[in-house]
């Protein structure tokens, strides 16, 4: 057994893993080259586990046995180079947390849809009477949780980060949404090296275990698997066990039994795909087809993804602040069913926004407002078939120019397909400052 466990980051995964380690008697050191939160630094004092912020001592972190990791912390600085050199085991929160639970794990991931998806299939499983943790990448710490006690059944959101250090991690379902272009700076702008690391998720699945994937997505068209393989499709005629979506019906079939779902709270062909997935997960762990309908038709969007705000003088105001590349703003312009200013903008990564063209033509698009400073390709993707295009220094510029160019009748649509840091801490201060704009109008 491993006895020196060094924790990389003093975030939530590491300081829920800190814990986790400590009640299970293994000698824990916790790093991390930014300052440590005073909370943290208090919860950290309490269990008695050794800290250090603003710098890293190799030494100390050298001589462990084991290495937990925060899934920020990309592989190929200095330090973690040095770690593989030295030939010490490098895991995520995750999987450490994962050799402590004997409970039924789903684990969702997927470039677009996790966080929708997650939530989903908790609210069934709760609404169902089980025992069950949200955690991941959304929610509570997953270790964290684990060091007071057990569950019948763990969601988890993870993403590809978190699955670069599994070993060993085993999801009784594993669900893969989508794969498109993201974060493709972590993975040497190779997307057969991003791919690689979302398909890790059924690594280790066996026969007995469900991997649920979109058949529709040619990335998942050759997944190899010991798993059972559950493809749903919105646009195929599938046999088998399978989901799909044919005449306005959601049509989940397991163990030849079908299940008929037509309404829906939530909006959107995505949102068709993410509950179909959610719905194939509950079948699978047996939940009637009464509380999964229920559960679906009473679910509430998170805040920040396709969330409608206000209407101010018939004007309908939504917060997709959340879409941070440009398949979630793809996702979310495809959604909308009235005319609408389109609110887009931030810190490029390298987006291809041509892939945007297509939809933007079928969808009445009115305007254009350029939120931040890298616009220029903005511009030129659309220039050609969106006569308005403007630019604002901030959000309240932003919403007073979309109030001023929206009619009754039209929706203001903030989808910004770019990540927040130039003006805001992250999408949540972005989609707040949004509401709070337009709560002033």
């Amino acid at each position: 057994m491993s006895n020196n466990i060094a924790i990389l980051g003093a975030g939530v995964s590491g300081i829920g893993a800190a814990i986790l380690a400590a009640n299970k008697n293994y000698k824990v050191f916790v790093s991390d080259s930014n300052s440590i939160d005073k909370k943290n630094k208090k919860i950290l004092d309490n269990h008695n586990i050794a800290w250090e912020e603003n710098g890293h001592d190799l030494v100390k972190i050298l001589s462990s046995d084991l290495i937990i990791k925060s899934p920020g912390i990309p592989d190929h600085i200095d330090l973690i180079q040095k770690i593989i050199e030295k030939e010490i085991s490098i895991i995520s929160e995750i999987e450490f947390a994962s050799r402590f639970s004997q409970a039924k794990i789903v684990a969702i991931t997927g470039t677009n849809g996790k966080t929708t998806t997650t939530l989903l299939i908790y609210k069934i499983l709760n609404d169902a009477g089980f025992n069950v943790l949200l955690a991941g990448n959304i929610g509570l710490s997953f270790a964290a949780e684990i060091s007071k006690n057990d569950y019948d059944f763990i969601v988890l959101e993870v993403s590809s980060f978190q699955l670069d250090n599994i070993v060993e991690f085993r999801p009784s379902i594993s669900i893969i949404l989508n794969i498109s272009e993201d974060h493709l700076d972590r993975y040497k702008n190779n997307f057969s090296n991003y791919v690689y690391s979302k398909l890790k998720i059924t690594k280790n699945q066996t026969k007995k275990d469900f991997l649920i994937y979109n058949y529709d997505d040619t990335s998942l068209s050759d997944l190899k698997t010991n798993a059972k393989k559950i493809p749903i499709s919105l646009k195929h005629k599938l046999n088998g066990d399978s989901g799909l979506y044919t005449n306005n019906k959601i049509n989940i079939n397991l163990n030849n039994k079908t299940m008929t779902i037509e309404k829906l709270a939530l909006k959107g062909t995505h949102n068709i795909f993410n509950s179909m997935a959610a719905a194939m997960a509950a079948r699978v762990f047996e939940v009637s087809d009464d509380v999964i309908r229920k559960s679906l038709i009473d679910f509430e969007n998170i805040e920040h993804r396709l969330e409608y705000v206000l209407t101010v003088h018939g004007i309908d105001f939504i917060n997709d602040s959340k879409a941070t590349n440009v398949n979630a703003a793809w996702y979310a312009i495809e959604s909308m069913n009235k005319p609408f200013v389109w609110i887009v903008g931030g810190i490029d990564k390298g987006n291809d926004y041509s892939v945007l063209i297509k939809v933007a033509k079928e969808k009445n698009i009115k305007a254009i407002i350029c939120l931040g400073e890298n616009n220029e390709k903005i511009i030129n993707a659309f220039k050609n078939d969106v006569d308005i295009i403007q630019h604002a220094a901030d959000m309240q510029e932003a919403v007073n120019q979309s109030y001023n160019l929206a009619a009754g009748g039209d929706a203001v649509l903030l989808s910004p397909a770019c990540a927040s840091f130039d003006l805001y801490e992250n999408f949540e201060h972005r989609g707040s400052e949004f509401k709070k704009m337009v709560r002033a109008l």
